[in-house]
């Protein structure tokens, strides 16, 4: 956990600590428009900026598309994906130095064996209408049939270390706590499907290498914050209990032996909110929002709104913004576009404007007054 760089009084310290539930405000601080940039049918999952003139996005049914402002294409060569409920063609992302090598990096969920299939991470060389030298360079080691919970959003450190995270895939019980199985970590790799010498457990017999921290339930949102060098996710807890987490190597961060949430059915399946050797989250949603994507505003364009957190709601269809105190801890959350649709990626253009994906409607543009 983090230690406070000022000396605080012990009421405030005590204050800070415990003032974890915040109110969302209706009204926003900035006055804005929402534009739509593109018309999409289908669920995009994923989006990212070639440049200012060109967005590539993914729709979960298996298709990869370019628009470069006034049409939309097809990009071909992409893997062959297994559409199974939650799961089905994710993430997209740029290697950070694309405009030397046009590397681009997709999670998908691929059929495996007889039992199902998993979370796989693949790279490929970007030509401009399709892929080529499409290669998994991460493939996990244990498949399931059941079609929940595959994570997985992509983020590169400064280092150029890919960071990615795969849910419990339904199996609670079984595998976040047991680092002999993929389901509920963050793992770490290289560029090229390498595992990082320093990996926590790259010595242990019998562990994936490339496991970095447990005890996740579901970490669909992932950004690398730039000022403080740090990987920060957020997750999908049950009925209550969303968080958001900063990834800490070899770090236990509990579920489902703690939780802020209960089960679906409203029965409670753990007691415990705390324990020792557990992390605890930055911040968590009750009720839950089903967070579906994380970014980081670095941007003047919103006056004010530069350093906050941007969060899509599933549940609830809007993008949530939130701020930080001087402590770190959560001291402010609005809607941003509420009613909008299921929000599935947010991402901020290089010009410095935020743009939001919405299920089986398109991609918007957020435009300041």
């Amino acid at each position: 956990m983090r230690r406070l760089s000022v000396i605080t009084p012990f009421f405030l310290l005590f204050f800070v600590a415990c003032n974890t539930k915040i109110e969302l405000s209706e009204n926003s601080e900035l006055s804005y428009e929402i534009e739509k940039v593109l018309e999409h049918e289908g669920i995009i999952w994923s989006l990212e900026f070639i440049d200012d003139d060109n967005i590539i996005f993914t729709d979960k049914a298996g298709q990869i598309f370019i628009y470069n402002g006034s049409e939309k294409s097809e990009v071909l060569g992409g893997p062959e994906i297994y559409l199974n409920k939650q799961g089905g063609l994710m993430d997209i992302q740029l290697h950070p130095n694309f405009k030397e090598n046009n590397l681009l990096y997709i999670s998908y969920a691929k059929k495996l064996d007889e039992n199902g299939g998993n979370t796989t991470i693949a790279k490929a060389k970007f030509n401009g209408n399709s892929l080529e030298a499409l290669e998994d360079i991460f493939v996990s080691e244990q498949s399931s049939e059941k079609g929940y919970h595959w994570g997985s959003r992509i983020a590169f450190d400064k280092e150029g270390h890919l960071f990615f995270g795969i849910g419990d895939r339904g199996s609670r019980d079984i595998n976040p706590q047991d680092l002999y199985r993929d389901g509920g970590k963050v793992f770490r790799i290289k560029d090229d499907g390498s595992i990082p010498s320093d990996n926590p457990y790259v010595d242990k017999i019998g562990i994936n290498p490339a496991i970095y921290s447990f005890g996740h339930r579901n970490p669909q949102g992932i950004f690398y914050h730039p000022e403080l060098d740090e990987i920060w996710t957020n997750e999908h807890g049950p009925r209550g209990g969303d968080e958001i987490n900063i990834i800490e190597r070899e770090k236990n961060y509990g579920w489902p032996v703690i939780s802020y949430g209960i089960n679906y059915d409203s029965t409670i399946f753990t007691d415990l909110t705390k324990k020792e050797g557990m992390e605890q989250p930055l911040y968590y949603w009750v009720p839950s929002i089903a967070p579906s994507c994380f970014e980081y505003l670095d941007s003047d364009n919103y006056g004010d709104w530069k350093g906050s957190l941007l969060v899509g709601s599933l549940n609830y269809g809007y993008l949530e913004r939130l701020t930080l105190n001087v402590f770190g801890k959560v001291n402010y959350r609005e809607k941003i576009a509420p009613g909008v649709g299921r929000v599935r990626d947010v991402k901020v253009s290089p010009s410095g404007f935020i743009h939001i994906a919405v299920e089986k409607d398109g991609i918007y543009k957020i435009v300041p007054q």
